[in-house]
């Protein structure tokens, strides 16, 4: 697990699933630009997608300063495929095909080097899906097929441990912030590139926010004579989304074209 020593009290904008495409994360970092916040935060998901994932590595490269990111599920996936498989299995996968080719090497290495979690500070700690496994949402059970968010007991359970007061996530791409009884507020920061998918783990379901906007969060410490108190604002940014969608279509990826242009499920 990584930590950082930040100062405890601060302005985070909490950015995850950008899934390669570089035209919403490009507004998204300018939209946050303007707010002067003190840290950014990538909670993974960031190269896998049939856009653009080198354009997408190199933007992310000019702001590696700037950006605390850990890795997720997806990410894992392209070096994986890279270690386990042969090239002529990934040739079966048209769109991993796509990104191992369009990588450099060093962004191959360099998700290989991505944490897994991090404490960004005393109040605040980053995981992708949850402290345990990447492959797990935190907040919503999906049992149904249909998105519901988790009992307090259950939410608990999958934090194993983890009483910072602010939880940040990602991987089920539906923004939404959720205050436990403990007081403990677990925001999932939604999804900058990808706004609805369907995948059929553990069971056959939907994520859908209906819009075919960026989402990132913009979570705040503020400072009271009773203590740290901590809001979260989640942001939806207007961008290009017809061009990432034309690059997803010319990809053959169909459903990623339909979910770019409307937030939607094909």
């Amino acid at each position: 697990m990584t930590t950082f020593n930040r100062k405890t009290c601060m302005t985070i904008a909490a950015i995850s699933d950008i899934h390669s495409n570089v035209f919403a994360l490009d507004a998204v970092l300018g939209d946050i630009k303007k707010r002067g916040v003190d840290q950014i935060v990538n909670l993974g998901d960031i190269l896998y997608g049939p856009i653009a994932p080198r354009a997408t590595y190199e933007l992310l490269m000019a702001h590696r300063d700037d950006i605390v990111t850990i890795r997720g599920n997806q990410d894992r996936q392209i070096y994986e495929a890279l270690h386990l498989s042969t090239m002529a299995e990934i040739a079966d996968n048209p769109t991993m095909d796509f990104i191992v080719k369009d990588l450099p090497k060093d962004a191959i290495e360099w998700m290989r080097a991505l944490p897994f979690d991090c404490h960004l500070s005393e109040d605040v700690y980053l995981c992708h899906g949850t402290p345990t496994d990447d492959m797990v949402y935190l907040l919503e059970d999906i049992a149904t097929g249909v998105p519901t968010v988790r009992s307090d007991s259950n939410i608990f359970s999958l934090l194993n441990g983890i009483d910072s007061p602010v939880i940040v996530c990602g991987h089920t791409h539906i923004p939404r912030t959720v205050t436990l009884s403990s007081g403990q507020m677990v925001i999932n920061s939604g999804s900058v590139g990808y706004p609805a998918y369907e995948d059929d783990l553990p069971v056959v379901h939907k994520m859908q926010t209906y819009s075919p906007h960026a989402s990132y969060a913009l979570i705040t410490c503020i400072e009271t004579p009773q203590g740290k108190r901590w809001q979260t604002e989640h942001i939806k940014v207007a961008y290009n989304h017809k061009a990432a969608a034309k690059l997803a279509l010319n990809n053959g990826r169909e459903d990623w074209a339909f979910a770019l242009n409307s937030g939607r499920v094909l």
